[in-house]
């Protein structure tokens, strides 16, 4: 059952908004003055079309918002632009950018395609005893955790294996391997990982302190809900200092972390990124295969896949639950490895590095869909230095919609009033991807008025120069940016209030 915001609603969220004359950049694609129509209720039609701001460039006057601001609608059925202001604006597109991705790795894979890991040995197994190597083969499943390695453990366990005399390799080489999605990020950030052919627990390790007498017992984990081994590759470290709360460096192969003793307080824990995710995925392979009975030599990395039969596999779901999953979420980690796994697709071979990926994927966007002034980083948006435009994305969202396979993967969006809370029975319903950075937020998707009316819509904001002038440790938030950002997303419900009053009533 769809939730709808009431007119009440909606117009409370129009009246609160200035009606100030405003010159931006692009005029809208045509006029906007309403016409009035009968919807019913209360107001008459030209009593509740009053209320509405002639310009929509009014609402961004009475804002607040600070940089620059662009959005464009259109109307499903005949493709028609309805409204467009600032529309060939470029603006870095936050992870709004995923909806592209999301197309992309439909077309290039398909909804059904599945990741696989799988186990290989390149010698014959006697008397439980492999005369070989046993190959832990990333797929490039950006799903795959904990349990899925216990699962593989359990496979061999079946299979009779105990012990292996070659070496335990780990292979990676199915995508490039990036120290950082975005290397702007700062080095504690989970959401900015690593990236390569294998990934466990979306290339986190947890860690987590508790207080032991004066000081805190420290420890690094890949837990799940029913597992929780310990690491040897990533290591911890108090240090007694303010500044910096953490830092990363690269001691022996391990991921080596110190963290501030006066920063932590009580226990707790959080997820930090991994930077060698084989290392990672071998390590913890290791540990559960000896719990299953298996001994295993010290992982060894390999780029080369070695021949093999295969022992035991896991598969992943399918890549249009994966995408739900990635849309619902915004991982980032999901978004680079199925766009690097598509690009591989298309060109039958891995791309050089995610940034190769990405330009790929922009050509193929400006081919297939038009979007000329597009120009990714990264397949995830979180890159700032990614542009798109509004136009670029809305002309993608209604030729993409033909296909039905896009809305049932995105989100609903609440409605909120002018207060911020939200609506329990919306008349507006709104199928979306959000967009967050520092001083960057977007929206884009699709919303179906009270009266039926199918629309898509793309919402831009960035003040870069207030991002600019962040310092790297100040981008793990601020209460400057949460109250910029949180205009920006008020801003966004004052759109679509009036889309839905101004062209589906």
């Amino acid at each position: 059952m769809q939730h709808r915001p009431t007119r009440r609603v909606v117009l409370g969220l129009l009246a609160s908004v200035a009606a100030a004359p405003a010159a931006l950049a692009e005029a809208p694609a045509r006029s906007l003055r309403p016409v009035a129509r009968p919807f019913g209720g209360a107001a008459s039609p030209g009593e509740t079309r009053a209320r509405l701001p002639e310009r929509p460039e009014s609402l961004l006057e009475g804002s607040g918002l600070s940089g620059d601001t662009a959005w464009a609608v259109a109307d499903l059925k005949s493709g028609v632009t309805l409204e467009a202001v600032n529309g060939s604006e470029d603006h870095p597109p936050a992870s709004v950018a995923k909806v592209l991705t999301t197309l992309y790795a439909l077309e290039a894979l398909g909804a059904e395609h599945r990741f696989r890991t799988r186990a290989l040995a390149t010698g014959p197994i006697r008397n439980g005893v492999l005369q070989g190597d046993l190959v832990l083969a990333g797929g490039g499943d950006p799903t795959l955790s904990t349990d899925d390695l216990a699962e593989i453990a359990a496979q061999l366990k079946a299979r009779g294996l105990r012990e292996v005399r070659g070496d335990f390799l780990v292979w990676d080489g199915a995508l490039p391997y990036e120290f950082s999605i975005d290397a702007e990020q700062p080095e504690q950030l989970g959401y900015s990982p690593a990236v390569s052919g294998i990934a466990l627990n979306y290339n986190r390790v947890y860690f987590e302190w508790k207080r032991a007498g004066k000081g805190y017992a420290v420890s690094m984990d890949a837990r799940t809900e029913r597992y929780r081994p310990e690491v040897a590759m990533a290591e911890m470290k108090l240090a007694d200092r303010a500044m910096p709360v953490y830092t990363y460096a690269d001691r022996g192969g391990r991921d080596s972390w110190s963290v501030s003793a006066r920063a932590l307080g009580r226990d707790g824990g959080r997820w930090l990124p991994v930077r060698k995710p084989a290392d990672y995925a071998g390590d913890v392979f290791r540990t559960l295969a000896r719990a299953h009975g298996i001994v295993l030599k010290a992982p060894k990395v390999t780029r080369d896949l070695p021949g093999g039969e295969v022992l035991a596999e896991k598969v992943s779901p399918p890549l249009a639950a994966i995408l739900r999953d990635m849309l619902k979420w915004s991982t980032n980690l999901t978004a680079e490895m199925v766009g690097m796994a598509a690009t591989a697709a298309r060109d039958a071979r891995p791309p050089a590095s995610l940034r190769a990926s990405a330009e790929a994927m922009s050509r193929w966007a400006a081919t297939r869909y038009g979007m000329q002034r597009t120009a990714m980083r990264d397949h995830s948006g979180l890159s700032d230095d990614s542009r798109m435009c509004v136009n670029d994305l809305l002309g993608a969202l209604v030729a993409a919609q033909k296909s039905g396979a896009l809305r049932p993967l995105l989100k609903t969006i609440p409605v909120r009033d002018p207060k911020g809370k939200v609506v329990r029975k919306p008349e507006i319903h709104v199928d979306a991807k959000t967009g967050t950075l520092n001083y960057v937020s977007g929206l884009g998707g699709f919303m179906t008025a009270s009266d039926g009316t199918e629309l898509a819509f793309v919402i831009f904001s960035a003040d870069t120069r207030a991002r600019n002038r962040m310092s790297q440790a100040e981008r793990e938030g601020s209460d400057a940016t949460r109250h910029w950002n949180g205009r920006a997303k008020m801003f966004q419900q004052k759109l679509i209030a009036r889309w839905g009053t101004l062209y589906g009533s």
